[in-house]
């Protein structure tokens, strides 16, 4: 609700080269009580001078020396970026009154000026530029209100995130450092392909849930030192199912992802992966991009049934293959660059091996 008294407080200028002009317009608008007004008769000084002050109204001449009233207007306009100019023209050409509200001027006063004529223009231009400000702050703080709503969204799915990675945790106590280096890998990976910043952002909080399906599988299969049995080979395998029926049925663009890639991430390029034997460009590439970072990681990491390989060695099984793992089992372009960019996994991995 508008304070009446703001109305009278208002700043305003007045813009005329006459000086008996200014005289009589400030005194009428002192007399019915506006205590804010000044006066400037060099109409080359009015945008500078708003620029400084921000006046509530101009009331300004359009014919005078220097610049006319139509050019202080343009200049006015760069200030004023809100497209809204506080401006009552003042002139005796009624011509020039229709081009000056095209021109963004939102009223005139004609010379010779009338007390109630100006007294009433100026009330109601003042009144709505007051209302039209108050609205501009409200929908800033409006603004800040579905911002701060917004990222508390967002650190609910977080949580919501972080809670189900730590349940994986307790499977196995490599998986925390695991998890976050996933994170990282996967984040530099997707800026070198060119994605998005929303990409980037949910892929970095999607892939540490790559495996919460293992919390389904019973531990003397997840933590058997060496190989498994066939039997035991197909209920490892039904993790990335698990997973993504974890994930599924979530409006959070995160946990979407994170199905997407739980369900995913052991599929392969060359249609050899499970648990659909997905190939090429039907894989997400979200999940083309977590595989190659999960084989680095694997292949760094001490294993029930490895050891940790060093950073060169990891990249040349990539690259090369080594029986088990073959560069066709990856995206050729997710692979081109994690070949020009891997000292990068390997500094990540440095980082956060505790």
């Amino acid at each position: 609700m508008l304070d009446p008294s703001s109305i009278f407080n208002a700043g305003i200028l007045i813009v005329d080269d006459m000086e008996a002009n200014v005289r009589l317009l400030d005194r009428m608008l002192h007399v019915a009580g506006y205590g804010a007004v000044t006066s400037e008769t060099d109409s080359r000084k009015v945008c500078d001078l708003h620029r400084k002050n921000r006046y509530d109204l101009i009331l300004l001449d359009l014919q005078m020396p220097g610049m006319d009233g139509f050019q202080v207007m343009e200049g006015l306009k760069e200030i004023e970026t809100g497209d809204y100019l506080p401006v009552i023209v003042i002139t005796a050409q009624p011509e020039h009154k229709l081009r000056a509200l095209e021109a963004g001027a939102k009223d005139f006063i004609s010379k010779p000026f009338e007390l109630a004529e100006v007294l009433a223009r100026v009330h109601n231009m003042l009144e709505v530029r007051l209302l039209h400000k108050e609205l501009h702050v409200y929908n800033e703080v409006l603004e800040q209100r579905v911002s701060e709503r917004t990222a508390e969204l967002q650190q609910n799915y977080l949580e919501t995130i972080f809670a189900m990675t730590r349940a994986a945790e307790h499977k196995d106590e490599d998986t925390g450092a695991h998890v976050k280096r996933i994170s990282y890998y996967s984040r530099e990976l997707a800026g070198m392909l060119g994605m998005d910043k929303v990409f980037i952002d949910r892929i970095f909080f999607a892939s540490p849930m790559h495996d919460i399906g293992k919390i389904g599988t019973p531990d003397h299969i997840l933590l058997k030192p060496g190989g498994f049995t066939p039997d035991e080979w197909e209920i490892m395998k039904k993790h990335a199912a698990m997973g993504a029926e974890i994930l599924g049925n979530s409006k959070s663009p995160y946990l979407t992802m994170g199905a997407e890639i739980a369900l995913n991430h052991h599929e392969r390029w060359d249609g050899g992966g499970y648990p659909n034997g997905k190939q090429g460009e039907a894989i997400p590439l979200s999940a083309r991009i977590m595989n190659i970072c999960d084989i680095y990681d694997a292949l760094r990491s001490k294993r029930p049934y490895k050891p940790a390989f060093d950073h060169p060695t990891a990249v040349r099984i990539i690259t090369q293959g080594d029986g088990r793992t073959r560069p066709e089992h990856f995206d050729p372009v997710v692979l081109a660059a994690f070949e020009q960019n891997h000292p990068m996994f390997c500094n990540i991995f440095d980082e956060y091996s505790t």
